[in-house]
């Protein structure tokens, strides 16, 4: 039976398939722990470590992509080529911005009076 151009059985079906999901039990949210974990301690030194390492990462593959291309291998383009050089360029010039934030931030440690 059509009712307004619409078709009563694609209604009836849509209906089922809202109760068949709303019946369906949902995900439970992830649990937060509110204590710090105290045998994993975050360093400032590892996490500055494996930045500066996924920054070389990226220059190294960057630097292995073009000389592929140069080479004339037919599997790397010049478009990925292009886009791994920017990335590793993004990152390094990322790295320079907190380097240059942490310099300010010694420098202005350094010349508080105690």
């Amino acid at each position: 039976m059509k009712t307004g151009g619409i078709d009563s059985s694609q209604i009836q079906s849509m209906i089922a398939q809202l109760k068949a999901a709303a019946t369906k039990p949902s995900l439970t949210p992830p649990v937060i722990q509110t204590e710090p974990a105290a045998t994993t301690k975050a360093e400032f030194s590892d996490a500055l470590k494996s930045a500066l390492d996924s920054v070389n990462a990226s220059q190294v593959q960057a630097d292995g992509l073009s000389k592929q291309f140069a080479s004339g291998d037919d599997s790397v383009s010049l478009s990925d080529v292009m886009i791994a050089q920017q990335k590793a360029s993004i990152n390094f010039q990322a790295t320079l911005q907190v380097r240059n934030k942490l310099v300010s931030a010694y420098h202005d440690i350094m010349n508080m009076q105690v």
